[in-house]
């Protein structure tokens, strides 16, 4: 069964997630990390920048590079289904993702920003109602 992890109350959850897949890379870890597009945008821009001095290697699914790069940035999983050396999943993406079960991890990210609230509530109880173990990591407060 898929391991999700909720990391909430992080205020600024792409910054947050560019230090979660620093982590990963680092680690030795292959991640796919899915949002929609604006929101992917931003969140490529600052892994460029987060870090000067340490670099994480990531591209767009969709680039002739992504068969050697670690970190995969997608706004739709469709083609990525039978990629079986990404087994973790960054969900920076309002809803629950797609074939998210096939995965041997999941991360959430869960900003302070009201609308983030309320669709990352929702995502947890459709986890929880599907009797998904849910490791919660709750930042400051």
């Amino acid at each position: 069964m898929t391991r999700i992890d909720f990391h909430s109350n992080v205020g600024d959850s792409i910054a947050y997630a560019c230090r979660l897949a620093r982590k990963a890379y680092l680690s030795g870890q292959p991640l796919i990390v899915l949002a929609e597009p604006e929101r992917l945008k931003r969140f490529d821009e600052q892994l460029w920048t987060f870090k000067p001095l340490e670099f994480v290697p990531h591209c767009m699914a969709d680039s002739a590079l992504a068969a050697d790069t670690p970190v995969l940035l997608t706004a739709s999983l469709e083609s990525l289904l039978q990629d079986q050396r990404h087994q973790i999943l960054l969900n920076l993406g309002a809803t629950v993702p797609p074939q998210f079960a096939r995965f041997e991890r999941l991360l959430e990210v869960v900003g302070n920003e009201e609308q983030e609230l309320v669709a990352g509530r929702d995502r947890y109880r459709f986890y929880r109602d599907r009797g998904y173990v849910l490791n919660n990591y709750k930042q400051g407060d």
